[in-house]
């Protein structure tokens, strides 16, 4: 493969998944964070160009959706505190432990859309022994590791992290006893780079804190774990081998993935993100008062979106399609700009930022979504093989870990004890108080 294309195709999904993962800032949990790993699942199918990966997109979408929406159940708030510290064990163990949490956000994200890639009528996915091992690994994990020898990440929050890393853990034993290889290689790659660009996303914030400049800098912490991930993604799935699948898929596999990518998903951020009364908090920021009428139109104008979408998704990729159905590379390209436009609507909607300049960040997510429907489509990419390399990974890890250690140094010798610092070790353990 040529590097140029690689990395060319690298970078517009970095910037897809990065600036979705940014735009999940103002939603948050699994919901969010599935809508980005719908967003950034397309662009990969995109940059690909492969017509039996077209056919079964909503498929393969929906399997990314989900796996990026699992590592929302973790909880981060305070291992992103532990990086504003001034002492080397906390800020280290903090990007650390961030590198685990954006790890599993990746692993399983792309995990499960190679499962998703790979399956085929001479090789089916067990999809049902998948969430059955996922699940119980979560139940396992956690309780043993939270219950019983209590390692907890980030006491008093939520320690689901380890139901996560459970899930992961029956998902890698799901992909090895099955010879999932390819599959394998996406988790491994795009867990890489989610937990690398949530780690250094945190140094970047802390950075940018300090500088000084007025700037949403948890947003680039944010933009940073998706852009690395999205990196890791492509280049996991471009220097993979997959074998040929169908060209055409049967409506009976399209409808249930469609609707849920295309309604369910965005439905829910709405009904979790767009209640009057969060909206009267963040409105009242620009000086409207609690009965305005824009707080309704916000309202209305978000759900007659998703409903007008949703409508117009259905006729092009599912009512007025033949049976078996396929698509081309331009229905993939309007299906991925318009669901990630979707999400950009959202975010001005929400934030207000329709009506006043004080967010720039949302802008800078239309000049990302700008750049990448003008550029995306030039990407040609060449598969080239590469095998399992458990040795190298391991390498790899290590220089991470260095990394990690070195970007610690810089942070503990830059500022002192910043508002909103936690402390892991050296203090009695933090209760949380009751609400």
């Amino acid at each position: 493969m040529k590097n140029k294309q690689l990395y060319f195709a690298m970078l517009m999904v970095g910037m897809a998944l990065g600036t979705a993962w940014a735009i999940r800032g103002q939603f948050g949990h699994e919901h969010g964070a599935a809508w980005a790993g719908a967003i950034g699942s397309l662009s990969v199918l995109l940059v690909a160009k492969r017509a039996d990966w077209y056919a079964k997109a909503f498929a393969a979408t929906l399997a990314g959706a989900i796996g990026w929406g699992l590592g929302g159940l973790a909880s981060y708030g305070i291992v992103v505190g532990y990086g504003r510290g001034i002492e080397l064990v906390n800020v280290y163990y903090g990007l650390l432990m961030l590198f685990v949490i954006g790890g599993l956000y990746g692993f399983v994200g792309g995990g499960l859309f190679g499962l998703a890639l790979e399956n085929s009528a001479a090789k089916p996915v067990k999809w049902h022994e998948v969430i059955i091992e996922m699940v119980v690994g979560a139940i396992v994990f956690y309780f043993f590791m939270i219950e019983e020898f209590e390692w907890r990440m980030t006491p008093p929050r939520s320690e689901m992290w380890a139901a996560c890393f459970g899930s992961a853990v029956a998902l890698t034993w799901y992909l090895v006893r099955n010879k999932h290889y390819s599959a394998l290689r996406v988790a491994v790659f795009t867990g890489l780079g989610g937990g690398f660009g949530f780690g250094f996303g945190n140094f970047l914030q802390v950075l940018g804190h300090i500088s000084g400049i007025k700037f949403n800098f948890w947003n680039v912490m944010e933009y940073s774990l998706g852009f690395f991930g999205g990196l890791g993604m492509t280049y996991g799935t471009l220097t993979s081998q997959w074998e040929k699948t169908d060209d055409a898929q049967p409506k009976s596999k399209v409808w249930f993935p469609l609707l849920m990518v295309v309604l369910v998903i965005p439905f829910i951020v709405w009904d979790q993100s767009f209640d009057l009364e969060r909206l009267q908090g963040i409105f009242s920021k620009l000086a409207l008062a609690e009965d305005s009428p824009v707080l309704v139109g916000v309202q209305w104008t978000s759900i007659g979106l998703v409903v007008a979408f949703t409508a117009f998704w259905w006729v092009r990729f599912y009512q007025n399609k033949p049976n078996p159905l396929a698509y081309s590379a331009n229905e993939i390209y309007t299906l991925f700009l318009g669901h990630w436009g979707l999400y950009v609507m959202f975010s001005l909607l929400v934030t207000g930022a329709f009506m006043s300049g004080y967010r720039i960040e949302q802008y800078l997510y239309i000049v990302n979504w700008v750049i990448v429907a003008l550029l995306i489509g030039k990407a040609q990419p060449e598969f080239s093989a590469k095998p399992l390399a458990p040795k190298k990974w391991g390498v790899n890890f290590g220089i991470l870990l260095v990394v990690f250690a070195l970007l610690t140094l810089i942070l503990i010798n830059s500022h002192d004890e910043l508002k909103g610092a936690q402390k892991r070790f050296g203090v009695p353990p933090p209760v949380e108080e009751a609400k």
